[in-house]
């Protein structure tokens, strides 16, 4: 299992527009965060997860062969607003590229990109879905790979995270139940999210990310969707426990 990190910034990336934060100015290419999104090489099968407003350059960076499916987390701008540059992969499949989300995020989609999902006189070179509609009880296989949708609470709106074998993913995370926590036991590697050192509404700030992870007890965590008022990379990760990592873009890991 390879996993790529194409993005590892909250919603607004990092730089943010018009800050002259010292983050932001950093020169340092890991303190350069486009939205956070991954894919996960599993054999020969690519599962993209969330397809947000940086994808088109993600894709074109990281030289992704193909996806086989998207899975989305839920429907925040950062989260989604690339679903028109599947266009070549759905060109590559010679069809609809398989989605999978909850009902609610299925339904945000179709708005948004009414004209994706159109079944009659269709825009010419639009892309096209199949959606399956998922819940955290709706594990799913994507080319006899197994998935499995963990609950998170994002402030109030529940999201799904992902188990795939012995690797997690779970971005915009503020609260887990028991029952998700029960289902990430005996990870290799775990990913969760990070906004910040001071406490936010929405998301885990560190330290709930490291009580998660010491609650989970993964062989390695790896942070993500952080913000430019988490610090530089390179300072805070000399603070971080032996086993807990900041990702950024581009890095990859081969499990």
């Amino acid at each position: 299992m390879r996993i790529y990190f194409l993005g590892t910034g909250t919603s607004q990336g990092v730089p943010v527009i018009l800050s002259k934060d010292p983050v932001c100015l950093s020169t340092n290419p890991k303190d350069k965060r486009l939205r956070t999104s991954l894919f996960v090489e599993w054999d020969e099968t690519i599962i993209q997860i969330d397809c947000g407003p940086d994808f088109r350059q993600q894709m074109l960076t990281s030289e992704c062969p193909h996806i086989d499916a998207i899975v989305f987390t839920h429907e925040h701008s950062d989260h989604i607003a690339g679903l028109d540059d599947i266009r070549p992969f759905c060109f590559q499949k010679g069809g609809a590229m398989p989605i999978y989300a909850q009902k609610r995020v299925l339904q945000s989609l179709e708005r948004r990109f009414d004209y994706v999902f159109q079944k009659e006189n269709r825009y010419p070179g639009a892309p096209a879905v199949h959606a399956n509609e998922i819940d955290e009880n709706s594990t799913f296989f994507i080319n006899s790979k197994k998935i499995e949708p963990i609950l998170v609470m994002h402030g109030d709106l529940p999201i799904l995270g992902y188990r795939m074998d012995r690797f997690a993913y779970l971005t915009d995370v503020k609260t887990l139940t028991q029952e998700s926590l029960n289902k990430l036991q005996d990870l290799d590697v775990l990913v969760i999210n990070a906004l910040r050192i001071e406490e936010h509404p929405t998301h885990n700030n560190l330290q709930t990310a490291l009580d998660y992870i010491r609650r989970i007890n993964p062989k390695e965590a790896y942070i993500t969707h952080i913000s430019y008022q988490l610090g530089f990379h390179e300072i805070i990760e000399k603070q971080l426990p032996k086993n807990v990592y900041l990702a950024y873009d581009n890095l990859q890991l081969h499990l």
